[in-house]
């Protein structure tokens, strides 16, 4: 396991050891099936992990940003079916940015900040009405961080998930991805400070999604290279073969590209908006896992889509987090639209600078 730059070495071997001994195929499978993984949330949940980068005086457990997103590459190289993002990085820090007090246990959030959800405040109240579909892991959360722009004021409110309706649904990995109905739900919430708002909340979700896809995709590689030395046909192993060797190398160069896209995206973050950096990041997440998930399982031929097989384990989850906080096309047309309004002269210091270089 390559180290990530500014990342704490132990975070890395810590994250990595603990999923190794804890996350196997069965674990997984099994996750599938109930919707729920309780023995590995707990597990990860005594490190800490699942709240790094909040700063200990808000309840979390400190470090950085870089931190909080190796450990949820990491989640996705083994895929740990916990909520990781949700609690941490997108749930734990809406509520540390509102002063809300950090639960002990798993966090939501609501998808691109609830499109169909409203909410009336009254004094520090606010009352919910509505409907939001492809919540992730609301079923086992214990509370909802629901983010809004009421009067031009970004504010946070803390739900109980108990006073919601909550219908079971799963995306195509089998992971939670469940109806939330909000019928006059009342909650504590509290305004954000500045700089957390709908915006922001999407780029740095679809930045958790970009990081979780990176180590998917580098396991998923890893995975056909082993099982295409392994495997023996007409006397050598299939890895020989250069039509299998073509797709060990797309697959491979996918893996690093994305991983190159999610370190750059990562490392701006931890200084800034990094808004250009985390949409190109996503466009080529998003591009990479449909490369690579394409050539992984042509090298393994029927195997890979086989259950008792990991490779689906990644796959699935490729396909699932690439629709999620933002898609091919609306990435691509931002970045299009971004690049014009930057005008001729403003192209290559884009390009090169980033975010830094934004009118």
């Amino acid at each position: 396991m390559s180290e990530t730059p500014g990342v704490d070495s132990l975070v890395t071997e810590t994250a990595d050891r603990l999923f190794t001994q804890i996350c196997d195929h069965e674990a997984v499978q099994n996750a599938e099936t109930s919707g729920d993984a309780p023995e590995i949330w707990s597990a990860f949940a005594d490190t800490g992990f699942p709240w790094i980068s909040i700063a200990e005086d808000q309840g979390g457990s400190g470090g950085s940003l870089l931190d909080a997103l190796e450990v949820l590459r990491l989640v996705g190289y083994h895929a740990a079916p916990i909520p990781a993002a949700e609690t941490g990085i997108l749930g734990g820090w809406l509520f540390a940015s509102s002063g809300h007090e950090i639960p002990e246990g798993p966090i939501t959030v609501l998808p691109d900040g609830g499109a169909n959800v409203t909410g009336s405040v009254t004094g520090d109240e606010i009352t919910l009405s509505g409907t939001c579909i492809r919540v992730p892991w609301a079923r086992i959360a214990d509370r909802i961080a629901v983010l809004l722009e009421i009067d031009s004021q970004s504010i946070v409110a803390s739900v109980d998930p108990k006073d919601c309706l909550i219908q079971p649904m799963t995306n195509m990995a089998g992971e939670p991805r469940d109806t939330v109905c909000f019928d006059e739900v009342k909650a504590a919430v509290a305004p954000a400070v500045p700089g957390v708002d709908l915006e922001s909340f999407r780029f740095r979700g679809a930045l958790s999604r970009v990081a979780l896809m990176a180590g998917a995709i580098e396991k998923m590689s890893q995975l056909t290279v082993s099982y295409t030395n392994d495997r023996v046909q007409f006397g050598r192993p299939v890895a020989r073969f250069q039509a299998v060797q073509q797709h060990l190398v797309w697959g491979a160069q996918e893996a690093a590209l994305a991983r190159m896209a999610a370190e750059t995206a990562a490392r701006e973050a931890n200084r800034g908006s990094a808004f250009f950096e985390i949409a190109a990041a996503k466009l080529i997440a998003n591009q990479a896992a449909a490369k690579a998930t394409k050539a992984c399982h042509q090298a393994h031929g029927a195997m890979g889509m086989t259950q008792e097989y990991p490779l689906h384990h990644y796959s699935r989850r490729l396909w699932a987090w690439r629709k999620e906080y933002g898609s091919d096309a609306e990435w691509s047309s931002w970045l299009g639209k971004v690049a014009v309004s930057q005008g001729a002269q403003g192209l290559y210091p884009l390009i090169t600078g980033g975010s830094l270089n934004l009118d």
